[in-house]
């Protein structure tokens, strides 16, 4: 096989929404697209915020009573919730705008 002939297999394995894509009268609006790339994008860093927590309580069981790192875990703790609550609000944002927009 050619270079080209591999990258095209190795496209179409890869990637196989390229290949059914279908004609552009039967897209979809740009609102809605944005919408599932913000609503993904929130997920993600939702995810990661809920993660950090956990990694903020681990933190703190294993502290063993040094003042310095429960300190640490509760400022980690802390700097989470608040990037859940602010995904959260952006969410919510979305999901407005969104209704309005369609």
């Amino acid at each position: 096989m050619r270079w080209y002939q591999i990258i095209f297999v190795f496209g179409l394995v890869m990637f196989p929404f390229v290949v059914l894509a279908g004609a552009i009268d039967e897209a979809q609006p740009l609102t809605v697209s944005l919408t599932k790339v913000l609503n993904f994008l929130l997920l993600i860093f939702g995810a990661i915020g809920i993660l950090g927590m956990m990694v903020a309580g681990f933190m703190y069981f294993t502290a063993g009573g040094d003042e310095r790192q429960m300190l640490l875990a509760k400022k980690a703790w802390f700097a989470s919730v608040t990037g859940v609550i602010i995904a959260l609000g952006s969410m919510v944002l979305v999901w407005t705008v969104a209704e309005l927009l369609s």
